[in-house]
């Protein structure tokens, strides 16, 4: 999926700055932390992830339709010269509302530390996955409000400190919020709705595709340690990205578990690499197709491709005994019920703006807001699903949310630290074999 410019996001903002419908995970019972400054409203925020989704994180955040006075006070990122590209970035779309002098300007790979010491009331976590519990963990721990960008890990490791984390943040009454962006486009909300109603009757199946041409492949450069390397190029490496069905298809596996309103029991699998192969393209696959398998014996056929050429699609759709729902991933949703003409719906402003206005209400409101467990829940799933197509393999929840594979390196992370991934002679990297290669 292609991320929109910064640019085009703020020319949808001005024609669009509508409210997302209602407030998730809202409740009466305040947030426990103040968000002002004593005899201000200013909300203070900080990044930590400068990359694409990080920079408009930020920009959606600072230009939220429920509260204005926003302020950016600090960004960390593991590499100095992508957080000032940022913050130029940031500062041309939201003028006014970045205030990031040098010394609030943190690079490496201990950065998020600093993030933690500051003042911001709610921290923007868009790092690369694999670091994404660590740094929940200590924004929890420092009290600060959180966005997680999707997925939240990468292992069944990182899921049960995310999980773990999240109880924490509950007892603080903290607000968290996920980056599953569809579950606040408004025309998402009014079809999964219908479907929850009964629309289509009882569900029978359950399709989603990300299908795509594949990202960017960032080359060595001369001097680097293999960790650098790969933090850069961190997408082809599955304890940074998860691979690509937990990296992105995890928006798919999202809708699907909220239509099915609960996650998978089992899944079994096939993957594999047709074009990722050689020098310098990572270990992960280029392509998944699983089955996952619901209590309730529903079943939910899961396809995700990289490679040029092919047809592709990004969607979600549902099947019953009285119709079928199609969603797209870029808005638009049909309900086709059986002897009615077709309905559908557009949302009226894009997800990840409407993400953050509908957190933003509930951080002013002082309504409880919490999106992790079900975040989380939905990354473990991808992660199944991936334990799945990796070892061609029957993989139960009860059995994967257990599991102590942590594909992490040893702590304290640094540029020095040696990956448990290191390249081959030829410079290429080995990948998972199904039926050799073991799920847990």
């Amino acid at each position: 999926m292609t991320e929109p410019t910064l640019s085009s996001r703020r020319t949808f903002l001005k024609k669009s700055l509508v409210i997302g419908a209602g407030v998730a995970a809202a409740s009466s019972l305040p947030l426990a932390r103040s968000v002002h400054a004593a005899g201000s409203d200013l909300i203070k925020i900080a990044l930590i992830g400068a990359g694409a989704r990080g920079s408009g994180a930020a920009v959606n955040a600072l230009v939220n339709a429920s509260h204005k006075n926003v302020q950016l006070i600090a960004v960390a990122d593991a590499f100095r010269d992508r957080l000032d590209a940022s913050l130029q970035a940031i500062e041309k779309e939201c003028p006014g509302k970045v205030d990031v002098p040098d010394c609030r300007r943190f690079a490496g790979l201990d950065a998020y530390e600093n993030i933690m010491a500051t003042d911001a009331d709610l921290v923007l976590l868009c790092s690369p996955p694999g670091f994404r519990p660590m740094h929940f963990d200590a924004a929890v721990q420092a009290g600060k409000h959180v966005f997680l960008e999707k997925p939240v890990a990468t292992d069944a490791p990182g899921y049960r400190r995310v999980k773990a984390a999240n109880e924490q943040a509950k007892t603080k009454a903290l607000a968290v919020a996920v980056g599953h962006h569809l579950r606040h486009a408004d025309g998402y909300r009014e079809i999964v709705r219908r479907i929850h109603d009964g629309a289509i009757g009882k569900l029978t199946l359950l399709r989603g595709y990300f299908n795509s041409d594949g990202v960017w492949n960032r080359p060595r450069l001369e001097g680097q340690t293999e960790m650098q390397y790969q933090v850069q190029n961190w997408y082809h490496f599955v304890w940074l990205s998860g691979d690509h069905n937990v990296e992105q298809h995890v928006h798919d596996i999202d809708v699907c578990n909220w239509i099915a309103q609960g996650h998978p029991v089992e899944a079994n699998g096939i993957g594999g690499r047709s074009v990722r192969v050689g020098k310098g393209f990572g270990e992960i696959f280029d392509h998944h197709f699983v089955e996952y398998v619901y209590a309730d014996g529903l079943k939910f056929y899961s396809q995700c491709r990289h490679i040029p050429g092919c047809w592709n699609n990004f969607s979600q759709n549902a099947e019953g005994t009285n119709g079928i729902a199609n969603l797209s991933g870029h808005g638009d949703t049909t309900l086709i019920t059986a002897g009615q003409e077709p309905q559908r719906w557009r949302s009226k402003v894009e997800g990840h703006q409407a993400e953050m206005d509908d957190l933003f209400a509930a951080i002013t409101a002082g309504q409880a807001y919490n999106e992790g467990d079900w975040g989380a829940d939905s990354t473990m799933t991808a992660i199944l699903g991936r334990m799945a197509t990796y070892s061609g393999q029957v993989v139960r929840w009860d059995e994967a949310v257990e599991s102590q594979l942590d594909l992490a390196p040893l702590n304290p992370i640094s540029w020095d630290s040696t990956p448990k991934t290191k390249p081959l002679p030829d410079g290429s990297y080995a990948c998972a074999i199904p039926g050799i290669t073991k799920a847990f």
